[in-house]
């Protein structure tokens, strides 16, 4: 039996548990993306109509000794992921309809089902295809009133997030970069510019903490939804924004907002949201700290085999990336975009 197969029994009862009967379902399909997660599209019947469905699954994380720093990452899943897409579909941030939260007696694992959302995450497609020309011109003003809206969430209604600012993260990854033991004098150099360029006092709001091309869903005109909320925590707003900078996720775009759109087009249309205002020196402290961070992550994927035994395609290719933020980040401190 396949997994599709075996997955479709208890997905029909949760549906019919959930939604309502008779729960049937249909177009059943494993959706590609998510390293953390294994997403499926499916249709199902409920009362008289067919919905356009998704199931999300939290895939568990690898065993880790007690105090490895691997650990220690924000990571946002099942009911808290769901409570994280309710609150900021709430504050008008695009966000996908939660349907149901997954409950033990499924049988399908942490997760929850959401509407579909049609649209488009592979960034060459949104970056280069005539049909997105309009989406490509608005882009910078579209993610700067997203970002002020999610900000403005109370993070008093989203208890589970942890504090996740400057400071924290840059000892975190010092700390992860020591465990996995493997020097490179360029992640050294980062680090170290970024301890010496930490901000000694910002802003905490509720991040998305991996906003950017790949986890957005867009149509030809608008960002239709904002997805893969598994690193909210609090921290520095500043830091969504730069994220959005960091050259990797240009994905070839000639401009530093994902390839689309200049850096004070971006900070302006977030200010005039509500946003709070954001010098260039601010945002461009987490642009290169990004590149350290990704460089981090890369090296993490790559020898991610020697604790747990088990090489993937995926890993290898991610780890032997480390090389292109690290000379990204060389050209940040050149003064070159």
């Amino acid at each position: 039996m396949g997994l599709a197969e075996d997955l479709a029994p208890r997905l029909r009862a949760a549906v019919r548990r959930h939604l309502g009967a008779p729960g049937e379902i249909g177009d059943l399909k494993r959706l590609t993306g998510g390293a953390t997660k294994a997403t499926w599209s499916f249709a199902a019947r409920i009362g008289a109509a067919r919905v356009p469905l998704i199931l999300q699954l939290a895939s568990p994380r690898p065993a880790l000794a007690p105090g490895d720093p691997l650990a220690e990452l924000p990571r946002v899943v099942g009911a808290e992921d769901a409570a994280m897409m309710i609150a900021a579909a709430a504050a008008g941030v695009p966000a996908p309809p939660v349907r149901a939260v997954l409950a033990p007696e499924d049988g399908l694992g942490v997760g929850c089902i959401m509407d579909f959302v049609a649209g488009e995450t592979i960034a060459r497609r949104i970056l280069r295809e005539a049909e997105f020309a309009p989406l490509r011109r608005g882009f910078a003003e579209q993610c700067g009133g997203i970002l002020a809206r999610l900000h403005r969430l109370a993070p008093a209604g989203l208890p589970f997030l942890r504090p996740f600012g400057a400071a924290d993260q840059v000892a975190h990854y010092r700390r992860v970069y020591e465990v996995l033991d493997h020097p490179q004098p360029a992640i050294e150099l980062g680090l170290r510019w970024a301890e010496n360029h930490l901000l000694q006092r910002h802003a905490t709001a509720v991040l998305h903490g991996d906003f950017r091309l790949g986890n957005l869903i867009c149509d030809g005109e608008a960002i239709r939804a904002v997805i893969d909320w598994e690193l909210a925590a609090l921290g520095d707003p500043a830091q969504d924004l730069g994220w959005l900078c960091v050259k990797t996720w240009r994905f070839g775009g000639p401009l530093p907002v994902a390839g689309m759109a200049r850096r004070e087009a971006l900070l302006a249309a977030y200010h005039a949201a509500g946003g709070a205002a954001i010098d260039l020196a601010h945002l461009r402290f987490w642009e290169a700290f990004g590149s350290i961070k990704w460089a981090i992550m890369c090296l993490m994927k790559g020898r991610e085999h020697r604790r747990t035994g088990r090489a993937t395609v995926e890993q290898m290719a991610i780890g032997r990336r480390m090389e292109e933020p690290l000379f990204d980040f060389l050209q940040l401190l050149a003064g070159e975009d």
